[in-house]
């Protein structure tokens, strides 16, 4: 990995909350934890990401009304 990205990563300044990573200048969409054992999360800093949960959540939607 780029060790500039995981200097972002490992900035408190760019969590909000804590908890939600919000980056808008890393354009990655899926970055990984602080704590790297873990796993990912969602850089709440780029467009695509709320595209991606809206994206999940009509697809739940949609199989859950016709299936």
């Amino acid at each position: 990995m780029n060790s500039d990205f995981d200097k972002d990563v490992d900035n408190p300044d760019n969590y909000k909350f804590t908890i939600f990573y919000y980056n808008i200048n890393d354009r990655r969409v899926i970055v990984p934890k602080r704590n790297r054992w873990l796993g990912w999360t969602l850089n709440f800093g780029q467009v695509n990401t709320y595209l991606l949960i809206a994206s999940i959540i009509i697809i739940i939607v949609v199989s859950k009304i016709y299936l």
